[in-house]
């Protein structure tokens, strides 16, 4: 009995420790256990450090949670977030790219319903055509971050230089290669994928048809892939750009390329030595046979998204960090516009007030935005598969293998084979 009185009031005496008394009122410490979640990106050690601090911030003001990061390189981060989609073992909230939501979510299943969360996630910032591009099936599963399309930039003090105006056709293209190909200067340039593009618009319009129907079935035949090849063959032939193979960047900063085809959240990556050292660089209409037509034949799609996973056992802490991330001034204003022009009407005004909404790549996003022309990318499209075999095609013509009849032939015999006819 003594013994039990003596553990009663050892009990007693470590309640009245963990209690602070305020009049008549006694207030009990109680220490909450904090929620973990998960969230998972890619990137460079620019958006990294960021990102990190952004989630230092959140976890300040939101003390009961706590953020495990997740983090790499595009490549690895690909390879990593299939393992994680396979085994279900996906982070709570992940950056995920645009082409993930047919693979992993066709019948709109594969990601968790964030109009289910919408009374923690604000949606009233984005537009409907906006939250469409994350939609599968009618549900919600992801929203973009951003919008980006491949744009054409032009370095204007280049072409002022050979006395030449901002391109604004086809053709205007093979009459600067006729001025600048005396000093090996090419008025264009681009990688594999980004030429693929600029090719698509050029067939687009030539033949007068869509690459896919209204079903996003690929809709191109042999003779809108030989218009493609010849094309693209002539571009080499007249110099109006290297050979997708031989383009070096650094050649931008060179001025051997007057111009690039390259994607709006790049453009101060690609030219943001030749901006410091006082180029002018423009980002030019989409190119057309007449500017009535420019933007027909191109693409956008969201430059990235976010989504939370299905199996989140913590969906209202995760639709915390997600509304943070796309809405909030402290996330908006550490990340600026490295993911793109933010397309949260919320994020912008803070961009805006703070004076980041300026420069090149938001200049190229107003060319992008004021466009209506311009169609929804279907991810096919980006599929290296695609551009690649395309390209593979396209040297054969060039170094004399083969008729371009007979390469476009084989290539959608090719393309079938591979399932892109479906």
């Amino acid at each position: 009995m003594k013994k039990k009185r003596i553990i009663s009031l050892l009990l007693s005496f470590i309640f009245l420790l963990s209690t602070v008394g305020c009049g008549d009122e006694v207030v009990v410490n109680e220490q909450k256990e904090k929620v973990e979640i998960t969230l998972s990106w890619w990137g460079n050690d620019t958006r990294n450090e960021y990102t990190l601090e952004a989630v230092r911030m959140f976890e300040e003001e939101h003390p009961d949670i706590k953020v495990k990061c997740s983090y790499t390189e595009w490549s690895g981060y690909e390879a990593r977030n299939q393992v994680r989609m396979v085994s279900g073992n996906e982070t709570d909230v992940m950056q995920i790219n645009v082409g993930w939501l047919m693979q992993y979510s066709a019948d709109g299943t594969g990601y968790y319903d964030l109009e289910k969360l919408s009374d923690t996630v604000d949606l009233s910032n984005f537009d409907e055509d906006t939250l469409e591009y994350g939609r599968m099936n009618g549900v919600l599963n992801a929203i973009p971050i951003a919008m980006n399309a491949e744009t054409i930039y032009i370095n204007k003090t280049l072409y002022d230089k050979y006395g030449l105006d901002i391109p604004a056709t086809w053709d205007d293209f093979f009459n600067a290669a006729k001025v600048m190909k005396k000093d090996d200067v090419y008025p264009l340039s681009g990688a594999s994928k980004s030429i693929w593009l600029f090719c698509i618009a050029y067939a687009e319009q030539t033949n007068k048809k869509t690459m896919f129907d209204e079903d996003g079935k690929l809709n191109f035949d042999k003779n809108d892939f030989q218009t493609m090849i010849e094309f693209y063959d002539r571009l080499l032939d007249e110099k109006v750009i290297p050979k997708v193979e031989d383009y070096q960047r650094y050649n931008i900063n060179n001025h051997l390329y007057a111009g690039t085809v390259a994607w709006v959240s790049d453009a101060f990556n690609y030219y943001s030595t030749v901006i410091e050292e006082g180029d002018e660089i423009i980002p030019a209409n989409y190119i057309a046979y007449s500017p009535e037509d420019a933007g027909i034949g191109w693409y956008e799609k969201p430059a990235t998204l976010y989504a939370i996973s299905k199996n989140t056992e913590h969906p209202k802490e995760a639709a915390m960090l997600l509304d943070y991330m796309l809405n909030s001034e402290t996330w908006a204003k550490l990340q600026g516009v490295e993911k793109g022009i933010p397309v949260s009407s919320s994020a912008r005004k803070f961009l805006d007030d703070d004076g980041q909404l300026e420069g090149l790549q938001y200049d190229a996003s107003l060319v992008m935005e004021n466009n209506d022309k311009i169609s929804a990318m279907n991810s096919l499209v980006e599929d290296s598969g695609m551009y690649e075999e395309f390209i593979n095609a396209c040297n054969e013509v060039h170094f004399e293998k083969g008729e371009p009849e007979d390469v476009a032939a084989d290539l959608v015999k090719l393309y079938k084979d591979l399932g892109f006819y479906k």
